[in-house]
């Protein structure tokens, strides 16, 4: 599944080649989705490489090649947002930890997974809940949670592996300290050690093969903070 800007940016990228044979420059994807800066545009290129969507060619200055396009023929439905990454958690008992003294039959609580997010080089995170997990309540805290499978190797040393699916208790603010959900810019999220340093936020890796990333505090917005992880063997 592609987020709207990935799946705007696939058909622009399918329709120049079509017309031009040509691959149109980093500058003019900027300006036909409408992004600040082609940062944002290298990053939509990577999560459409990475979901097998096109392919870049060695060797060849600007070499693009659509290798194929989503099987709807029109786009995802964009949901009513703020432009931020915000989790659909589904109102009622999903995702909710039972009241104390309810779960004593043992039984498990429907958390919703909202798809991958970044550990290691950011990917935009799917908006939409592909299916639902069942997890024991002592996992969960108090509030609202959601699940998300990580992607990259950044957070080794926090004890969180590629592949591993991480429990979030929804939440806007975080200590020092805390592994976060974070949203940059409002186009990538990324999971990573929050660090306040005086008025800037540093997200901070747990492998010394990354670098920390330090950003002013209008850049970064918190989505939720771990809570929990589940490993499958």
């Amino acid at each position: 599944m592609l987020t709207r800007k990935q799946y705007d940016l696939l058909r622009f990228i399918h329709e120049r080649l079509k017309e031009t044979g040509v691959p149109p420059s980093f500058e003019e994807m900027k300006d036909a989705l409408g992004l600040q800066s082609k940062s944002g545009i290298h990053r939509l290129i990577m999560a459409l490489e990475e979901r097998g969507f096109i392919r870049r060619l060695p060797n060849r200055a600007r070499a693009l090649e659509v290798v194929k396009l989503p099987e709807a023929a029109a786009p995802p439905v964009a949901r009513p947002t703020t432009g931020r990454f915000a989790p659909n958690v589904i109102e009622g008992s999903l995702g909710r930890r039972p009241p104390a003294g309810e779960d004593e039959d043992g039984r498990s609580v429907s958390i919703p997974v909202m798809g991958r997010i970044a550990a290691g080089v950011p990917i935009e995170a799917i908006q939409s809940r592909s299916h639902t997990i069942s997890v024991s309540p002592d996992m969960l805290s108090s509030g609202e949670h959601f699940a998300l499978e990580v992607r990259g190797d950044s957070m080794i040393e926090a004890g969180i592996l590629d592949g591993d699916l991480v429990l979030i208790r929804k939440q806007d603010t975080a200590d020092t300290g805390d592994i976060v959900v974070a949203l940059v810019d409002d186009e990538e999220a990324t999971l990573k050690r929050l660090r306040k340093r005086g008025a800037s936020i540093a997200l901070e890796a747990a492998n010394p093969a990354y670098e920390t990333r330090i950003f002013g505090p209008d850049r970064v917005a918190i989505q939720g903070r771990l809570v929990g992880l589940i490993r499958r063997y």
